[in-house]
């Protein structure tokens, strides 16, 4: 596969679905909404005080008992894996799903009718390119205790295999592949849950399967049905008569396919991998795949990328013409020497900026910073990647000679290698959201020598200037 720059999608227009969560029992709107670039998948529940809104993040998995359960604040969604899969499954980076109850509606208990609506919603493509996570090592994640194991690995696209035993007759070993995501429509999203005669018994004891009739659950006969059982069953989902067919499900529904269950696990994995918030181009083999093993897996993963995407250094050309010189930024910024630290402007969009300083043993500051070790002040490099930020924000009006740039608030600093004589340093920066009355919200990066030397989030306010 070649390195196709993909750019990022949402929907076109809002469309919503009503129907029952599975284990609330609960009658729920959910409502797909179209989001900015770089939003991801978030929930929000517009049913309490503030409407808040939990973004679907693996770090916020608190349950994974019957479905992957989310909490943040205090505010829960429940089985959050069948509308993420779907969002996953037809390559939408950005929706806000709007909920006015803990849990999604369970429809037919797979991803078939999420599907239909975004799809109906027409899918179209945003400004900023798409990130992926390209795998380059294999990661895996075991769970002694059930022996679960998911592994990723290098692979030219996203590719699924699920690999189930349960150690039941009725269900013994099956496997499911999915190649390509663009063959999940027709191949993955219409596998519906399923559950063992055992575990619904227990479900249904417990209240816990309150939303669920025989019509979104294939059940499995794992044991004898008994009379009593038979009743239950009949109560619970209003039916006059149960029985159990040939091929040991309850006699329902139909499959839709004989490995309808791997390709459901399928579903979860893709599902609840949504939760590591980047698109993986790699190969997932899941053997005996569940929410918990699925979700420490997404932590696991998470984690790496995170740490990746801080310490990759992005590619400059520092041969090439600046976009603006030393002059053209003096026409800019109110900053003069030797108090200004940008020398040009290589690269400049509504959303960043990219910026050269030349540290040279001329600085005024390594005078006594410090005699015979010369190092560049931190505190310099926050205010030079500042100012860099400021090129950004001042090209937002038009008479930027005008105005004066201000720190409102500095975050999350850290200072990763020294700055020293010689040193070329690059700063990128780019908005976390968009300019509002004159503010503007930056995460900002330092390198030098193919390192990062220190970052930061800034926040900066312009001012016009008083008139003398």
């Amino acid at each position: 596969m070649s390195d196709v720059v993909v750019k990022q999608r949402t929907i076109a227009k809002e469309v919503s679905l009503k129907g029952v969560g599975l284990h609330t029992g609960k009658n729920v709107t959910m409502t797909f909404k179209p989001a900015p670039v770089n939003h991801g998948y978030a929930f929000m529940r517009v049913d309490l005080e503030g409407n808040p809104v939990i973004e679907a993040d693996a770090n916020y998995v608190v349950n994974t008992q019957r479905g992957t359960n989310l909490e943040k604040k205090g505010v829960k969604i429940q089985t959050s894996e069948h509308v993420l899969a779907a969002l996953v499954g037809l390559e939408i980076d950005n929706v806000l799903i709007e909920l006015d109850a803990s849990e999604p509606p369970i429809m037919d208990g797979s991803s078939k009718y999420f599907v239909e609506a975004l799809e109906g919603a027409g899918i179209t493509e945003q400004e900023a390119d798409r990130e992926e996570y390209i795998v380059k090592d294999v990661i895996s994640y075991t769970d002694e205790e059930s022996g679960s194991e998911i592994t990723v690995i290098p692979a030219d696209e996203y590719q699924v295999t699920t690999m189930v035993d349960f150690g039941t007759k009725v269900l013994g070993t099956q496997n499911a592949t999915l190649k390509h995501l663009s063959e999940f429509k027709d191949e993955i999203a219409d596998a519906r849950t399923f559950s063992f005669l055992h575990e619904l018994e227990m479900l249904l004891e417990h209240g816990l399967i309150k939303g669920g009739d025989l019509n979104n659950a294939i059940v499995y006969v794992d044991k004898e049905l008994s009379p009593e059982t038979m009743e239950k069953l009949k109560v619970a989902f209003k039916k006059d008569s149960i029985a159990v067919k040939q091929n040991g499900i309850l006699d329902n529904l139909t499959l839709h396919y004989p490995n309808e269950a791997a390709r459901h696990k399928l579903l979860d994995v893709i599902g609840d991998l949504a939760l590591t918030g980047t698109r993986i181009r790699g190969k997932v083999i899941a053997n005996k795949p569940g929410h918990f093993v699925n979700t420490q897996f997404a932590k696991k993963l998470s984690k790496i990328i995170k740490i990746e995407k801080r310490n990759k250094v992005p590619k400059f050309d520092l041969s090439k013409e600046p976009l603006m010189d030393v002059t053209k930024i003096m026409a800019m910024l109110p900053h003069r020497p030797p108090f200004l630290l940008v020398d040009k402007i290589l690269e400049l969009s509504e959303r960043h900026v990219v910026g050269v300083k030349n540290v040279t043993m001329n600085e005024p500051f390594f005078v006594g910073h410090f005699p015979g070790a010369p190092v560049m002040p931190g505190v310099l490099q926050i205010e030079a990647m500042a100012q860099a930020g400021g090129v950004l924000v001042l090209s937002t009006v038009p008479d930027p000679e005008n105005y004066l740039t201000f720190f409102i608030k500095i975050d999350n600093v850290r200072f990763k290698q020294q700055v020293v004589p010689g040193d070329t340093l690059i700063f990128k920066l780019e908005l976390l959201s968009p300019i509002r009355r004159g503010i503007c919200h930056m995460q900002g990066y330092a390198y030098a020598n193919g390192k990062l030397v220190s970052e930061a989030e800034l926040m900066a306010q312009i001012v016009k200037k008083k008139e003398a």
